[in-house]
């Protein structure tokens, strides 16, 4: 962790599962060499599982990451062929990369920087496998 990071008042409006949530997050990054950001992936039973918290509290963990500017979504997450689900990949706001929009604009690094009370980023949440429930009902 760095310190910078961890001085911000985005820091400390995050809750302390987000607060721990976030290391576990970088740990999937695999460093300047073999970068990755854009593409880590961790999901939401993981994060469960390693926090020792029940799924929806780690689900809010990601949702505050986000909605602080830590963490941004790159790819949502989706149920593949065959059942095969995989979860949102996310970029660390905090590490050196180029976002592009739709345009190919540049998006902003280190975002939770100009964070401020009450002014949160958007926040993408995973959708309902099965929306309507059981059997389209």
């Amino acid at each position: 962790m760095i310190r910078g990071t961890m001085e911000t008042p985005a820091w400390r409006a995050l809750s302390p599962i987000a607060q721990a949530l976030y290391p576990w997050l970088k740990l999937e990054w695999k460093g300047v060499d073999n970068n990755n950001n854009g593409k880590i992936r961790l999901s939401v039973r993981q994060a469960a599982n390693c926090l020792g918290v029940s799924i929806n509290t780690a689900s809010k963990a990601f949702q505050d990451l986000q909605a602080k500017g830590f963490i941004k979504v790159n790819e949502i997450a989706r149920l593949g062929s065959g059942g095969n689900a995989k979860g949102h990949s996310y970029y660390l706001m905090e590490l050196r990369h180029t976002l592009h929009n739709d345009a190919g604009e540049s998006a902003s690094q280190q975002a939770f920087r100009k964070w401020s009370k009450d002014k949160d980023f958007p926040v993408i949440k995973a959708a309902t496998n099965n929306p309507k429930g059981r059997n389209g009902k």
